[in-house]
C-alpha cells in the first residue's frame, strides 16, 4: 500500500505544476507545500472546481473564498493590467478595485482620469466617481456628477444610480427627495445593499421603528442564505445596525 504521506506529496506536485501551467499567483505554491492536504483541497475548490463544475454556485463559492484568502488579489492583478495597457477600461477596473479596499482618493482619481473625451458621459465611470465622492463625504459634488447621468435606465439612470442619489440627497439635509430616491433603488436592486443603506437612512431620520422592522427582514433573509454567501449580506445589515444604535 501507498503511504498516504507519499500520495499528498504526489498530489501536491500535480496541484503545483497546474499552478504553474495556469499562470496563478506563485502565492499558492507555498500554500500547497506548507499546509498539506489542506492547502491543496482549498487550492483546488477555489481554482480547479469551479472549471470542472461550472454554475453559479461554483463560481460565487470561488470567488468568495478568494477573496478571503487574497483580498488584495484584484487590485494587484488590476494594477498590473493599468500599468502594463493604460486604457480607460483598466483604469475602471483599478478604480472599482480601489474602492473596494477602501481607498476611495484612489478611485475618485482613477475615475476623473478615465472620465474623459468622448468617455466623459460614460454612466459606469460617473457612478464609480459619485460613489467615491459619497465615500468622501462631498455629497454635493456627487449630486452633481450624478445629474449628468441621462433621465432613463438605458443612459445611465439606474437603480445603483437613484442609490447614489439618496446618499447625496441625504448628506445634503434633502430628506424627501433622498426618501424617494432609496425607495426607488429599494424596489430595482437585488441583494442585501439597498436595504441596508435605507434602513440606516430610516434610522438616522426618525424612522426607528421602521428600521427595526427592516433589520429584521434582513435577519430572516440572511439565516436561509448558506454560509459562505452572508458576509456581504451582513456587512449591510451591521450597517443598519450602527444607524440605529
Amino acid at each position: 500500500m501507498i503511504p498516504a504521506f507519499l500520495v499528498s506529496l504526489v498530489i501536491a506536485v500535480l496541484l503545483c505544476v497546474h499552478v504553474v501551467r495556469t499562470g496563478r499567483d506563485t502565492f499558492w505554491l507555498w500554500i500547497i507545500l506548507m499546509f498539506q492536504p489542506i492547502g491543496g483541497i482549498v487550492y483546488a475548490v477555489i481554482n480547479i472546481a469551479p472549471d470542472l463544475l461550472g454554475g453559479r454556485t461554483a463560481q460565487r463559492v470561488s470567488r468568495v473564498a478568494r477573496d478571503t484568502l487574497d483580498p488584495h488579489r484584484e487590485h494587484r492583478e488590476a494594477k498590473a493590467a493599468c500599468d502594463d495597457t493604460p486604457t480607460v477600461r483598466n483604469q475602471s477596473r483599478l478604480a472599482a478595485a480601489s474602492a473596494h479596499l477602501g481607498r476611495h482618493e484612489d478611485a475618485e482619481r482613477l475615475y476623473r482620469e478615465a472620465a474623459q473625451g468622448v468617455h466623459a458621459d460614460d454612466p459606469v465611470l460617473l457612478l464609480g466617481l459619485a460613489n467615491a465622492l459619497l465615500e468622501l463625504r462631498r455629497p454635493a459634488e456627487a449630486l452633481e456628477v450624478l445629474s449628468r447621468l441621462g433621465e432613463d435606465e438605458g443612459r445611465g439612470r439606474t437603480p445603483g444610480a437613484a442609490l447614489a442619489m439618496g446618499r447625496a440627497y441625504e448628506g445634503l439635509g434633502r430628506v424627501a427627495e433622498a426618501d424617494t430616491a432609496f425607495k426607488w433603488a429599494l424596489q430595482h436592486l437585488p441583494g442585501f445593499e439597498a436595504i441596508g443603506r435605507y434602513a440606516a437612512f430610516m434610522a438616522r431620520n426618525g424612522r426607528q421603528d421602521e428600521a427595526r422592522e427592516a433589520i429584521a427582514d434582513m435577519d430572516k433573509r440572511l439565516a436561509k442564505l448558506k454560509p459562505q454567501f452572508r458576509k456581504e449580506g451582513r456587512a449591510w445589515r451591521d450597517l443598519a445596525a450602527e444607524a440605529l444604535g
